[in-house]
């Protein structure tokens, strides 16, 4: 069995990892300046469906001692299915930073068949011709349920007042969720939503997408705002309006937002690098419902690049800082030589990885940060050849 992840509740949550980020200021004009911290927490959210491994989630809070309100993050399910297990938690930092800079503990959860949880192809549509959207939907709100249950019980997270914003597959399983209303629950966000995307502007049975987005609107009530890029692949302007149509038509509370064209493909809107084109979206919607405080955390301040670094060797280490993939870490050796990984799930991989990438150039290279943090000053020189990134 799982461990319950509750903490306790006469004393503040203790803190076995922090990821320390500085900010530099407030996006909110006339704000005072201040600096803060950020909490952040692997976890694994017990659940029968999923067996004793459980669902794989990741926390990310400002690292106050309140009780903050949960956004329950939900990600989108590529065309391959090969690719599931390579999908992580920690991919989606960067898009529950921007709700924990709002205020809110933002848990991204990988549902079952996802990343580590366990579960196959339990979310199935079936074949493509009679896609059969709504029992997918029905596991998807399974293990998005049994997220919101394991928060409910912590003493830093708060289910009043909840949101929840998804994208692609998400984004229809963040719907499907408001139409089961659960407590606490008064805002939703769905990117580019929809499921059965074979190939570009290619939807398994759209007539029967249409008619479970309208299924949702028939119980949802939940004020939702709806966005979608006028070039997404996936779910082309008439479809989206057409599901965005039947959740109202039936009763659904629902803003459609046809976003302007973003790069090659509007599906890909939703990510960290176009934070500037969908957070005012974003802002705008909960700042109407009262769900927004005044101030919004400032993304934290990029570290120094280590001064034995060139200029080419600068700008690889600027893309180290825009990785937003925890975790991460980066190598350096006295003679400039340099080595970097992302998207590790423990830090110890990543500063093992990274020191053996820095090795190839220089047998004696040393940690220099880790995440969004300088690395301790340590004797950290490693010459270990199994090591050797493979």
């Amino acid at each position: 069995m799982l461990p319950a992840i509750v903490a306790p509740s006469n004393r503040p949550m203790a803190l076995p990892r922090k990821l320390l980020l500085l900010i530099a200021g407030l996006v909110v004009a006339a704000a005072p300046a201040r600096a803060a911290e950020f909490y952040t927490e692997d976890l694994r959210i017990p659940m029968a469906e999923a067996g004793p491994q459980g669902l794989e989630a990741f926390l990310v809070r400002p690292a106050g001692t309140k009780r903050y309100p949960l956004a329950l993050v939900s990600h989108g399910s590529p065309r391959s299915f090969d690719d599931r297990a390579t999908m992580s938690a920690h991919r989606y930092y960067g898009i529950a930073l921007e709700y924990a800079r709002r205020g809110f503990a933002a848990l991204i959860v990988m549902r079952r068949g996802y990343g580590t949880s366990p579960g196959g192809r339990v979310d199935s549509v079936g074949g493509c011709a009679k896609a059969a959207y709504l029992p997918a939907a029905a596991v998807a709100v399974a293990d998005l349920r049994a997220a919101i249950d394991a928060m409910a019980r912590r003493a830093d997270v708060t289910t009043t007042g909840m949101i929840a914003a998804g994208h692609s597959a998400g984004g229809l399983a963040t719907i499907a969720l408001t139409a089961q209303a659960p407590a606490g629950l008064v805002a939703a966000i769905n990117f580019a939503g929809g499921r059965g995307s074979r190939d570009d502007d290619d939807v398994c049975n759209p007539d029967g997408l249409v008619q479970a987005f309208a299924a949702f609107g028939k119980t949802s009530r939940v004020p939702t705002l709806w966005v979608y890029a006028t070039n997404d692949s996936y779910f082309g302007p008439d479809l989206a309006r057409r599901l965005h149509d039947g959740f109202r038509t039936s009763g659904g509370n629902a803003k459609f937002i046809a976003a302007p064209p973003f790069g090659d493909d509007g599906h890909y809107l939703y990510a960290v690098a176009s934070r500037a084109q969908w957070t005012p979206y974003v802002d705008a919607f909960l700042r109407e419902r009262s769900l927004l405080g005044r101030d919004i955390l400032s993304p934290p301040d990029p570290l120094p690049p280590p001064r034995q670094l060139n200029e080419a060797a600068r700008t690889e280490f600027a893309r180290y800082l825009a990785s937003m993939l925890p975790h991460k870490a980066f190598a350096v050796s006295p003679n400039g030589g340099y080595g970097w990984r992302s998207g590790h799930v423990t830090a110890d991989d990543a500063r093992r990885d990274s020191l053996a990438a820095c090795m190839k150039w220089s047998p004696t290279c040393t940690l220099y940060a880790i995440d969004d943090r300088l690395a301790e000053p340590a004797p950290a020189t490693s010459t270990d050849q199994s090591a050797r990134a493979r």
